[in-house]
Order: C-alpha cells, then structure tokens, then sequence
C-alpha cells in the first residue's frame, strides 16, 4: 500500500509542478493576447479606454493589475473550475470548448497507432530476439532507420506514394466533408480512410524503438537460470517463449509505454499539419501564431494530464504484475 500512496504523492507533486509552469511560462514571454484583441478592434473602428482593457483582461481570465500570486491563485480556481478562459483566435470561444471539437480526434488517433506500434513492435521483437543472428536480424536496422526518420519527411513520403500515386487514401482532412459527424457507419468509414496515413506514419516511426527494445531484452533473458531449468525439464520452445522468456522481457516495455506516449503527441502534431488532420496540432499552431496564450495553456495542460496519467496507470499497472517493484520502492 505504501508503495501506491508515494506514485500518487509523486504525481500529485509533478501536476502541481506543471501547473506552475503552464501558468509561469506565457507570462514571460514576450506580447499580449489583450493587446492582439485590441488591435483587433481598433481596426473595426472600435474605441478602447482603460475600463475596456480591463474588462477584455477579464474576459480573457486575468487582471494583470493584480499580484502575480493573487493571478496564480485564481488561475488554479479557474483550473479546477474547468475555465481555461477564453481563446484569442477563436474568439469569444470558451478554450474548453476549442479544444473538446479538436482533441477525441487527436486521442484516437494516437491511442491506435500507439496501441498497434507497441503490440507489432514487442511481438516481432520477441520473436526476432528468441532467434538472434538469424536472418530475422536484419528487421532491426531497417526499422531503426526509419524510426530515425523526421515524422513530417517520413509523412510527405507516404502522401508521395499513397495518395498523390496511387491514389488509395486521402491525402488532407479528418473525414469527408460531405458527411455529418456521428456514429453513422459512413463517418466511421471515412473517418477510418482518412486516418490511415497519419496512423501509419506514428506506427513506422515508433516501431522501430519497440522492436529494438523487446529484441534486446530477449537475448538478456534467454540466458537467466529459470529458461535453462525449463529447457532442462523438456518444456516445449513455444511454452518457454510465451510464459518465461516474452513474460519477463516484456516488463521494460510495459513500464516505458507511458513515457513514449509524450514524444508520439509531440509527432503527432507534426504529422497532423502535414495531413491537415482536425486535431490538436492545429490549434496549437494557430495558438502560437497569434499569441493565444490561454489555447497554448489549455492544450499543455491537457497534453501534461494525458502523459501523467498515462505514466501514473502503467506505474500502478507495473506494480501489481512485478511485485520486485514495491519491495525495492
């Protein structure tokens, strides 16, 4: 129990740490969204006074005219509130509101690729690291090169090839335009066929890491004590791969899909602009464009919440099958 009180501390610990620096970071740098905004009306012919100043700093979730601490105060009320303020470049759009039409598509696209890389990844590195030196080796530095390759590179050659060549999938958009969004099986369908390159570019880009991972702890446990005892007692080399030797070797991967899934949101917002994907990636890209610092708040601190808790489950997830684990905490 004391070993799942102290993951919880921790996280509790780094949220309240990401928190800080979500509220921190845009403040130091350089602009303003008030500013933006009225320039913005200044240009329609709009009068601004320094009550209508106050009144958009309002709006936008500050005061700047208040003690950095009393800010800090009310932005983490607002957090816990679930206001995130209001964007600048879709204004007057609440930023909660920007970001539920933009993130489910995000998610699902990242949890499948994700969830298909891994599996595909430790299962051909199980298979290929039960045989090392085989002809199955050379599965390693193909897909090790690829991984190396930038995601939007690696994106404009599958757009090259697949949409603009042969024509088979879509190359920009979410789904078709044509169709209303809903649970109907045609939005499902096209939603499916427009996808498919963005997944494919998260899935051959992160293979690689999987496979090189689970490879390696393969021939590290193919020489511990317990597979020579079951080679010893005739066990079938199925049985032993399955339940010995791909049960401890896979343990590392477990414990590192978490801290994957950072790195594949940070791609994935690559791979979505070249894609023109309805994603986060292009909120984010507008939100630094125009200075929106309440869209780049909302959308760090819902990608931070994602990793840690995404990190907190595989951790809680790591202890329960590896009890080693809560006995060296």
């Amino acid at each position: 129990m004391n070993y799942f009180v102290r993951k919880l501390g921790f996280y509790v610990v780094a949220l309240w740490a990401a928190l800080t620096l979500n509220f921190l970071i845009p403040r130091l740098l350089p602009g303003n969204p008030v500013d933006i905004l009225l320039a913005k009306l200044q240009q329609r012919g709009g009068i601004v006074t320094p009550d209508t100043r106050k009144a958009y700093e309002l709006l936008l979730g500050g005061d700047s005219s208040e003690p950095l601490l009393l800010q800090y105060w009310n932005y983490l009320i607002n957090v816990f509130r679930g206001d995130l303020g209001v964007s600048v470049s879709y204004f007057p759009t609440p930023v909660t509101e920007v970001i539920s039409t933009s993130l489910p598509w995000t998610i699902v696209l990242v949890g499948i690729a994700t969830v298909l890389a891994a599996v595909i990844g430790v299962t051909l590195g199980a298979i290929v690291g039960w045989k090392p030196g085989t002809w199955l080796d050379s599965l390693v530095p193909a897909t090790t090169l690829l991984a190396a390759v930038p995601y939007f590179w690696l994106a404009l050659i599958l757009v090259y090839f697949f949409a603009s060549t042969l024509k088979l999938f879509p190359s920009q958009g979410g789904y078709d335009v044509v169709l209303d969004p809903g649970f109907s099986w045609e939005f499902i369908a096209s939603a499916i066929q427009y996808g498919f390159l963005p997944a494919l570019t998260i899935v051959i880009a992160s293979l690689g890491g999987w496979l090189l991972g689970m490879r390696n702890m393969m021939v590290s446990t193919l020489s511990e004590d317990y597979i020579v005892t079951a080679q010893a007692k005739g066990l079938s080399p199925g049985r032993i791969l399955r339940s010995y030797a791909s049960r401890n070797a896979v343990l590392p991967s477990i414990a590192g899909f978490a801290i994957s899934l950072g790195f594949v949101v940070s791609g994935s917002i690559v791979t979505e602009q070249v894609f023109s994907y309805p994603g986060i990636g292009s909120k984010l890209l507008s939100a630094v464009t125009n200075n929106d610092y309440a869209l780049m708040q909302g959308l760090f601190l819902y990608i931070t919440l994602a990793v840690l808790g995404a990190n907190l489950i595989v951790d809680l997830f790591y202890g329960l099958i590896d009890p080693r684990t809560r006995v060296n905490a």
